[in-house]
């Protein structure tokens, strides 16, 4: 299948976002001296808990649905959808970060990537398996 090899580095430079996201979780917890196993404290710690949290979560549903795409529908389409996430990824991180109010623009970009690309999925596959 052709363009997969990008769907892959996507999906590696998706992780390796949500890697960052949860060394920088850590460095906030010593920085504002939140003893582990607390989740609660400096609200920058909390925001930056957060983040990571929420990526994970949206990793559970992004990261099949971005191969689920990219195998019954499109690999390139999937891989420009998948740095639409990443890049919205990024910018919630860094409004939530600053203001919790900022982290809406970032949502909707990585919300709606997600959604077209379960969707594009779930219908390639339904048109494939008919």
């Amino acid at each position: 299948m052709e363009g997969m090899e990008w769907v892959a580095v996507v999906a590696g430079l998706v992780l390796a976002e949500y890697l960052y996201f949860s060394v920088r979780t850590g460095l906030a917890r010593g920085r504002y001296e939140v003893p582990a196993p607390a989740m609660a404290g400096h609200p920058v710690f909390e925001r930056t808990y957060r983040v990571q949290a929420n990526t994970l979560e949206q990793l559970i549903v992004f990261l099949p649905a971005l191969w689920l795409f990219a195998y019954y529908v499109s690999a390139p389409v999937a891989s420009v959808l998948g740095l639409a996430f990443l890049v919205g990824r990024a910018l919630y991180a860094r409004g939530y970060v600053r203001d919790p109010a900022r982290r809406g623009p970032g949502f909707l970009i990585g919300s709606v990537a997600t959604a077209i690309l379960l969707l594009g999925g779930l219908v390639g596959a339904l048109l494939g398996a008919l």
